[in-house]
Order: structure tokens, then C-alpha cells, then sequence
């Protein structure tokens, strides 16, 4: 069997002449064993058990450190990098018995292919994701701060390697190599930022979207200095070679956004409205990623060139580029990656770059050059822009983070020998040790909670009665729609009080990198289109409300895609700008038929309500809707009209119950609505808090005297001992048909009242009581408000500058 030169990892061309001194005799392995116990066959004489136990070994070593480093906020890609490299020449094939067993023969050349395999269909899915509209929508910001940060990295990064020519490596001097290193150093890749991003939760973010655009405006151009790089190239053996090459590519443009393209919204088009896309034509994608493959390498395009343009002529999101994502992501991350990482780690060899450091100085000097330009140029502009100093630096570190596609570009620079096993090696560990250094930097820098950190109040129980009530509503599904709607009914808007509320319907992202937030109000708007068949029916009824209540009621309509993780950022940064004083969410519950009686579950897993609580700028108010709690008609005026409710507020004392008494007081003023305030007490007044009963007091005072003579309005206090009686008083009241109970969350409770009670609660969204009411052991069919009012937050104080920043981040770890 014939083997190349150790460093020649290019395939063989046909007709070479083989000097016999590189042959190599090897067994060929056996493609089924019986087993160890009827021939004693071990895992090394199977090529396919062999493959397993690499495979399994890279992905036990990949979860070990991604575990270990987490503390550390590394992102999974240095985790991966790092087994690869683990398991490489660098650390355990450097042992030859664990080489020679482990990978005999050619068998790093299985590696090599799946690898190639791995990056295709991982640059096919980024490309899929890919929004190629974001730059038509980037502001001119955002175009200037990715130009500048591109375009100079690129002039210092060769200008640099022109002065240090002279000591270069005879194929790193050529103009076409010294141009292809400068632009892939000055080049941040989206699908490389993505996944990162995501890691951080920084998507729906301001800095995390800028970064993208950015992102996506410099692939762009800088695919224009990628190609330049490849024809240069290829017209260094023949001139037509370079001609053929730009020829194939415009005939390879044509082909996949035009024709592809067209053949993806044929798909689409057959798709039924609601229907996932048939299986034929997901199976017949996936293979054409192949067949794009295989027609970039042969026209000599770069192999994974095709695949990702492929990628980008299938529009993102639902229907057809959501199920491509959701059907093969996990697969093709978790599963063929790891072949890429072990094929990287097979040619990263960290004892190659002693002998060779003379001529891997120069080049040391170039990556570094261009490292620290791209950093300071972006931090130039941002400055330029009069960003404040961290969104800048943060700007910068994360435009500097490098990845997946920056491997992919050092195994191709390999392909043309223009670089060999050492310089292959700095290139990886040098946008490893960037990467590791700039992510959690960045987790120090910039905070995305912190706009939302604010001391002025925004709630109900300090805004004047006869003034306009700005609300924001979120719900994801249609079902707790008429339940919030019905809601804002019996909340009483009237002329001296009218409502401006803000809905925000929010869909999961899937199937696009990009988060994309849509204002309904505006006329042109693209992602509204593609939107309106899902969202529409639902905007349509809070349409009806206005429509029926024009005098009183105003309707601003938003919609936003995003992770389910990162919602909770678009959701407080409505409230915050629109000013809202309270923001109402529904409680997520399923239907669980198997348990008689019971009508809910809570999921273990910090909920989107939990994070909007913890960093709300304004009050939340959590409706668990239990089905009664409807309007009987869809004609939204008669839905309240004529019908009698009764609802009971349960006042325990606190910052939460005195605004939770604020909402029942504007219900009160419904003529429909009977309410009864029962006010808990501790015996003897055991565990109160002087400057907290004071204000439990002004309040209730003064609402009593304001209804004291209103016959639907009643006041009532119960005086325990613990929160066992507290229960037991509330189990009595259940005996009255209540159609709403009203409660504060936990803020300022008196802890005698719930003395043990917090270890039976479940749901920390709702708090104890909250959590009681709402559950299957009082047996109320009543639905439940919980309230919870502004926590005030100085940015300062929560912040505490850099310093306290960094301080926090060590302190995480222990």
C-alpha cells in the first residue's frame, strides 16, 4: 500500500512515481468479528469497532472538559478543539503503542473524509440559518463598523507580512498566500459567532444583534477576498485555470439562487398551511447538499463552498428551512463533528513547531498583527460611533472570536501545502487560545440585564388614577388569549383611565440564526408578511377589543422570534421602552387528563414568567387562567356586560399585596365586579416589619375609606398564628364562588404567615401563596393573578464596575 510524505496530507495525483521505500505492508481488518468469546477477536481487528471506540473515546474527552470548563463560560467549540487535540500527536498518539493501536495504518484517512463530510453539512445548516436580508435592514453603522473592521486588519495584517517576507516560508512569500492569511484573519464568520452568541445567551441582545449583522456584512464581502484568494491561486499553475475557475463560479450562482432557489419556494408552495414538508423532500435535500459537494471540489470551488451557498438559497425559518434544522442540527453537531475535531487534532502537533520556530516567528508576528487590528479597528469605530466603552469593547472581542470555518480555511491552506504541520498547528492553537480568552471577557464586559436596571417607578399603585395605563401583554399560545383579554375587560379601562396596551406574541426561533423582531404597525415590513399567516389571527383578537372599545382602548401589536431562553430580553425591553407599569404574562400549564381534578403541571425549568420576574423593569402580573376565566361571547363588549364576578384579594402584607390590592382596586371600579379583600395578620403581630406595616396600612386604610360605603366591596381580617391556620382560612373562603383570586407574590410577606409553607411550594413564579391558591389542593376552579411589583434597581449598585463585575465572575466558581 502506497504513503505519502507524513506531512502531505493532499491526495496522491495519478501517475506519480512511488519510491519503493514508501511502501508499507498492513493486514486489512476484519469487517465483522465473532466476538471475544468464541475467537477472542479484540476492537482492533475490526475496522468498524475501531471507528466506534475513537469516536466514543473523542466524545467522552469532549464532555469531560466542556464540563470542566464551563465554570470558565469556554464555549463547546475550545472544548471540542481540545479533544481533538487530546487525542492527537500532541498528547496521546505521542505514545506509540496508543498510536499503532488506536490508529493503525491509514486510518486517519476515515477520519480525514468524515471530517470533510462533517464541515459540509455544518456549513450547509449555517447557511440555512443564514438571513441574507439582514444586510439589506443593517444600519449604516453597522455597515461602517464592518468595513473598517475588515478593510484595515487586511491593509496593517499585509503590510506586516511584506516586511517580514523575507523570512517566510517559499510558499507563504507568494502574494496570493500573503492576501488569503490577511483576509481570513480580518474576517469574523457568522456561522462561527452564532453558536457562541447563542452559548451566551446574548441573541436578542443589542450588542448580540449588531454582532450578527456585522457578521454578516463582512462574510459577504470577505467572500469576494476568498475568491480573489482561490483564483489567485489556481492561476499560479495556468492562467485559464483561473479563468475556468471564475467561469464555474458564476455558472455555480446561477444554478443554486437561481434555479435551487426557485425549486425551494416550489417546495414551500406544496407544503399545506400548518403541515410539516414531506419526507421526500427533506431526504432529496440533504442529498443535494452532496451533489453540491461533490460539484464544488470537482470545479475546484473548495469543498464546502457549495454546500453552504446550497444552505443559503433555502429561505430560513418555517416551514422548509425550520425542519432541515430541527432534523439534522443535533446529528450533525453532536455525531459527525467530532470526526472533523479528531481529524484536526490528528494534524495539530505541538512538538512539530520546536524544531521549525525560526520560520514560525515571522509568521507568529503576522497572526498576531492581524489579531489585535481587527480588535482595535472595531473598538476604533464603535468609539467613532460614540458607543459607551463596554458595548465597544464587547463589539470587539466578539468580532475577534474564531471557530469552525477559521479550521476549515487551515486544513485547505494545508490541501494547497501552502502551509505545513507546524504553521497549521500555530494557526489552530492561535484561534484557540483567542477564542477561550474573548468569551468569557466578554461575559464580564457587558451585562444584557443591565438596561433594564432602572429606579424610577413603574407600577400600578403609583400611577394617578385618571391618567392612561400602559400595559404589555405577552402570551406564545393561542389558547391564553381570551383568558389575558377577558382580563384587560375586567381590569375597567374608562375614558379618565384609558388603556394603551402593547401585545407581544412570542414564536421560538427555529430554523434562522437571527432573532427577528417585528412591529405590526409598520407597513413595509417583510418578516411581517411571512409572519402574518401565523400570527395574524391572534393579533386579530386584541384588533377586536380596540375596535369595540375605541373610546378606551388602544392596540400596538409586536411580535418577536426568538430563542425560548433569550425572550425574557425582548419582553423587558418593550416594557422599558413603551413605559409600561405592568406587564402581564400567562401562566404555562398543560392539561393533564390521567389525574382526576387536576387541571396543571409546572415544569422544573426556569420558566420565560421567572426570568421576566427577576428582571422586569416594571411590575408582572402572572394570570393562570383554569378555563372559566372567559368571555362567554367573542363580541368583546357583551363579553363582561351582564354578568355578575366576584373575586377575592388576599392581602399578606408587602410590596407585592400592595400592588396586587392597586390592580384589585381598579376592578373594583367595574360595576360588574363584587370584590372581597381579606387581609391576613399575625397574632400579637409577631414578625412584622415596622416600615412595611406602615404601608400595608396607608394603603388599606385608604382603601377602605374609599369603598366603605360601596356594597360590593368587602373588608375582611383574619388574625394566625402560622401558615398552617393561614391555609385553613383560606380553605373557608373557598367555600364562596370566587371567580378570580388576586394575591402579591412574596415580596415583604410577614414570615409567621407562611411559616411552613415554603417547602410544599412547587412553582417559584407564583411564590407560596400564589402556588397554593392556583393548585389542585384547594380545589378552586377560580383562575389566580399573582402580582409582583417594581423591584427598583440602581445600574450602579448592581453593577458595581468592572471590577465587581470580574469579582462576581471569580466568585462563581467556588
Amino acid at each position: 500500500m502506497a504513503t505519502p510524505p507524513k506531512d502531505d496530507y493532499s491526495l496522491i495525483p495519478p501517475f506519480q512515481t512511488i519510491p519503493k521505500e514508501m511502501y508499507v505492508c498492513t493486514r486489512i481488518h476484519e469487517k465483522h468479528p465473532f466476538g471475544v468469546f468464541i475467537y477472542g477477536n479484540t476492537p482492533d481487528e475490526s475496522t468498524f469497532a475501531l471507528v466506534l471506540l475513537e469516536l466514543s473515546l473523542v466524545l467522552v474527552i469532549t464532555h469531560t472538559i466542556h464540563h470542566l470548563l464551563k465554570p470558565f463560560k469556554q464555549p463547546r467549540v475550545i472544548s471540542e478543539i481540545l479533544g481533538g487535540i487530546i487525542i492527537g500527536p500532541s498528547c496521546l498518539c505521542r505514545l506509540p503503542n496508543f498510536a499503532a493501536w488506536m490508529f493503525p495504518g491509514q486510518s486517519a484517512f476515515i477520519f480525514r473524509n468524515i471530517g470533510s463530510f462533517a464541515f459540509m453539512y455544518f456549513m450547509f445548516v449555517s447557511g440555512v440559518k443564514m438571513d441574507l436580508l439582514m444586510i439589506k435592514k443593517a444600519t449604516k453603522k453597522q455597515w461602517y463598523i464592518g468595513m473598517f473592521g475588515m478593510v484595515v486588519p487586511v491593509l496593517v495584517t499585509c503590510g506586516v507580512a511584506f516586511l517580514v517576507r523575507n523570512s517566510l516560508e517559499p510558499e507563504m512569500k507568494k502574494l496570493s498566500s500573503i492576501w488569503g492569511v490577511s483576509a481570513a484573519l480580518a474576517i469574523t464568520s457568522f456561522p462561527v459567532l452564532h453558536p457562541i452568541i447563542r452559548e451566551l445567551n446574548l441573541l436578542s441582545s443589542d450588542i448580540g444583534r449588531m454582532a450578527l449583522a456585522t457578521a454578516v456584512i463582512g462574510d459577504i464581502v470577505g467572500m469576494y477576498g476568498v475568491i480573489a484568494f482561490e483564483a489567485a491561486k489556481q492561476g499560479e499553475f495556468r492562467l485559464m485555470a483561473a479563468v475556468g475557475y471564475i467561469l464555474s463560479l458564476i455558472v455555480f450562482f446561477i444554478a443554486i439562487f437561481g434555479g435551487s432557489r426557485m425549486l425551494m419556494f416550489w417546495i414551500i408552495k406544496m407544503t399545506p398551511e400548518g403541515k410539516p414538508v414531506e419526507q421526500f423532500y427533506i431526504v432529496a435535500i440533504l442529498a443535494g447538499v452532496l451533489v453540491w459537494g461533490f460539484m464544488s471540489d470537482f470545479f475546484g470551488i473548495a469543498l464546502a463552498n457549495g454546500p453552504m451557498w446550497f444552505g443559503l438559497a433555502i429561505p430560513d425559518g418555517p416551514p422548509l428551512g425550520a425542519t432541515l434544522v430541527h432534523k439534522c442540527e443535533t446529528f450533525i453537531s453532536d455525531i459527525l463533528m467530532p470526526f472533523a475535531y479528531i481529524n484536526m487534532g490528528l494534524m495539530t502537533d505541538v512538538f512539530a513547531m520546536g524544531a521549525a520556530w525560526a520560520t514560525l516567528r515571522p509568521l507568529f508576528l503576522i497572526i498576531l498583527t492581524g489579531y489585535l487590528s481587527k480588535f482595535v479597528s472595531t473598538l476604533f469605530m464603535t468609539r467613532f460611533f460614540e458607543m459607551p466603552i463596554r458595548e465597544g469593547v464587547t463589539l470587539s472581542l466578539i468580532m475577534s472570536l474564531r471557530g469552525q470555518v477559521e479550521f476549515l480555511l487551515f486544513i485547505h491552506w494545508l490541501d494547497f501545502q501552502m502551509i505545513g504541520i507546524p504553521q497549521f498547528t500555530m494557526f489552530v492553537l492561535f484561534s484557540t487560545l483567542l477564542t477561550s480568552i474573548a468569551t468569557p471577557m466578554i461575559s464580564m464586559f457587558y451585562n444584557p440585564n443591565r438596561p433594564y436596571m432602572i429606579n424610577k417607578r413603574r407600577n400600578i399603585q403609583h400611577t394617578p388614577p385618571n391618567t392612561e395605563l400602559n400595559l404589555l401583554v405577552c402570551f406564545m399560545e393561542e389558547d391564553s388569549v381570551p383568558g389575558i383579554l377577558h382580563l384587560l375587560e375586567v381590569f375597567n379601562p374608562t375614558l379618565h383611565s384609558p388603556f394603551l396596551i402593547h401585545s407581544l406574541h412570542l414564536v421560538e426561533l427555529v430554523g434562522r440564526a437571527a432573532p427577528v423582531f417585528i412591529d405590526h404597525a409598520e407597513e413595509d415590513n417583510r418578516d411581517k408578511s411571512n409572519m402574518d399567516e401565523e400570527t395574524g389571527t391572534i393579533h386579530k383578537s386584541f384588533q377586536g377589543i380596540q375596535e369595540a372599545r375605541r373610546d378606551v382602548v388602544k392596540i400596538h401589536s409586536f411580535t418577536s422570534v426568538a430563542p425560548k431562553r433569550s425572550m425574557y430580553q425582548d419582553v423587558c425591553e418593550l416594557a422599558l421602552n413603551r413605559k409600561s407599569c405592568l406587564i402581564i404574562l400567562p401562566y404555562n400549564v398543560s392539561p393533564m387528563a390521567s389525574m382526576a381534578g387536576s387541571d396543571m403541571v409546572q415544569n422544573n425549568v426556569k420558566s420565560l414568567n421567572y426570568t421576566v420576574l427577576e428582571h422586569s423593569p416594571c411590575s408582572v402580573a402572572i394570570l393562570v387562567d383554569k378555563g372559566e376565566f372567559r368571555p362567554p361571547t367573542n363580541n368583546v363588549r357583551m363579553s363582561v356586560a351582564g354578568i355578575r364576578y366576584h373575586f377575592a384579594m388576599l392581602f399578606l402584607g408587602g410590596a407585592d399585596a400592595r400592588e396586587a390590592l392597586a390592580c384589585a382596586d381598579r376592578m373594583a371600579g367595574n360595576p360588574n365586579v363584587s370584590l372581597t379583600v381579606i387581609r391576613f395578620l399575625a397574632f400579637n403581630g409577631e414578625g412584622e416589619n415596622d416600615m412595611e406595616k406602615k404601608l400595608d396600612d396607608g394603603l388599606v386604610t385608604s382603601f377602605w375609606v374609599k369603598y366603605e360605603g360601596n356594597e360590593q366591596v368587602a373588608y375582611r381580617e383574619v388574625v394566625v398564628r402560622n401558615g398552617e391556620e393561614t391555609v385553613a382560612a383560606i380553605r373557608a373562603m373557598n367555600s364562596e364562588s370566587y371567580d378570580l383570586w388576586i394575591v402579591g407574590r412574596k415580596l415583604g410577606i410577614n414570615p409567621i404567615l407562611i411559616e411552613g409553607l415554603s417547602s410544599w411550594s412547587e412553582s417559584l413564579e407564583l411564590g407560596v401563596i400564589g402556588d397554593y391558591v392556583a393548585s389542585v389542593d384547594l380545589g378552586s376552579s377560580a383562575s389566580v393573578l399573582v402580582v409582583q411589583q417594581q423591584v427598583l434597581r440602581d445600574k450602579e449598585a448592581n453593577s458595581d464596575g468592572l471590577q465587581g463585575r470580574i469579582t462576581r465572575y471569580v466568585n462563581s466558581f467556588f
